[in-house]
C-alpha cells in the first residue's frame, strides 16, 4: 500500500469512526430523526477535520487528504465544510481548489432533497 493510500485510509477511518460515534450519541440521547442527527454529526466532524488539516498544514505534517474532506461534505457535513473553509481560511483559494465549493453545494442539494422526502413521507 502506498503512503498516499495509507493516509487516506487512516484519516478516512478516523473520520468515519468519529462520524458514527457522534451520530450514535445523538441518536440515543435525542428524539431527533436520523436525517437530522446524521448531518449534524457530519457537520461537526467536517468542521473538526478542516481545523485539524489547517493545523497540520501550519506544522508541515502529513495532511488530511482532500478526498476525505470531500467525502465528509458529501456525507452530510456540507455546513461544517463551508464554515471550516471560512473560519480557518483553509482551502479558500478556489482557483487552487476548484472542487470544494461545487461539492459542498451538490451535497447541500442532495441532503435537502433527502430531508424533504423523509419529512413528507416518501
Amino acid at each position: 500500500m502506498t503512503r498516499r493510500y495509507r493516509y487516506q485510509t487512516l484519516f478516512g477511518g478516523l473520520a468515519g469512526a468519529a462520524l458514527v460515534a457522534l451520530f450514535l450519541a445523538l441518536w440515543f440521547t435525542t428524539d431527533w430523526p436520523w436525517y437530522y442527527s446524521w448531518p449534524i454529526a457530519a457537520t461537526a466532524v467536517a468542521f473538526i477535520f478542516y481545523g485539524a488539516d489547517k493545523a497540520l498544514a501550519k506544522t508541515n505534517a502529513k495532511r488530511v487528504p482532500e478526498v476525505v474532506l470531500h467525502l465528509l461534505a458529501l456525507a452530510g457535513g456540507f455546513v461544517g465544510a463551508l464554515v471550516g473553509i471560512f473560519a480557518f481560511r483553509h482551502k479558500s483559494n478556489f482557483r487552487a481548489h476548484p472542487l470544494f465549493l461545487p461539492i459542498i453545494f451538490i451535497s447541500a442539494g442532495l441532503w435537502g432533497f433527502i430531508i424533504y422526502r423523509m419529512m413528507n413521507g416518501a
